[in-house]
């Protein structure tokens, strides 16, 4: 089933973005002729998801202003200006606008293009939350634009996770989306902490899986990675 509501991660202080970000808050830079955050927007309203959750803290009323005239999906707003929580807080705090059934995840410095079929259709067709707590999308680390590290997962042919540990290389790198059952959250409190303690419990759990990206994937995450990224989308 589908997830009704997506909880963008918009908070951060876009520090590798800089000087761009000096003036604008990294969800806001153009893109392929639209800002990142409504690349991941557009992709809800475009699988009828009709809520989002943003959390904000740099340069706040800046984004704030760009989000409130948007009609699909209707957007909510969770402020972080007083304290930025990381990525595993943020949601924390977000949690009595996400409600209680699972919910999209999403980092906003990237792109997902959809392969055969449309990505979040594929999480949703993979969800079970019977057996998972946290369904990653994940990409081939050869073929990801704008990604030069060694890779963050292994991943096994029914989706079973693995942490690249102190192997040279892993094949897989996340996307930047996930669907997660807010139950996983259930004993934290809004402090900041990082989602991998997350992702780390799922995993030693069993209750984490992966469904490989079979579309294109761009990290944009430094004033080098718009550029190139523009060109790769023309001429796509």
């Amino acid at each position: 089933m589908m997830p009704q509501t997506g909880m963008l991660l918009a908070a951060g202080l876009g520090t590798r973005m800089r000087p761009i970000t000096d003036h604008t808050p990294k969800p806001l830079v153009k893109v392929g002729g639209k800002a990142l955050i409504d690349w991941t927007l557009d992709q809800l309203a475009a699988a009828n998801v009709p809520r989002a959750v943003v959390n904000v803290h740099h340069l706040a009323p800046l984004l704030v202003a760009h989000l409130k005239n948007r009609k699909a999906p209707a957007v909510s707003i969770s402020d972080e200006t007083e304290k930025l929580l990381d990525t595993g807080g943020g949601v924390v705090k977000a949690l009595p606008l996400l409600g209680l059934a699972p919910f999209f995840v999403f980092n906003c410095d990237a792109i997902i293009q959809d392969g055969a079929a449309p990505a979040l259709a594929r999480l949703a067709a993979a969800w079970d939350p019977t057996s998972l707590d946290v369904l990653m999308l994940v990409h081939p680390r050869e073929c990801a634009h704008g990604f030069d590290g060694p890779g963050d997962f292994f991943a096994e042919n029914d989706g079973t996770l693995r942490r690249r540990g102190t192997a040279p290389s892993a094949p897989f790198v996340y996307t930047g989306a996930t669907i997660l059952h807010p139950r996983v959250l259930a004993d934290e409190t809004p402090i900041p902490f990082s989602m991998n303690k997350i992702w780390d419990r799922a995993i030693a759990a069993g209750r984490m899986k992966a469904v490989v990206h079979d579309g294109a994937w761009y990290h944009v995450g430094t004033p080098e990675a718009v550029g190139a990224t523009d060109a790769l989308l023309a001429a796509s």
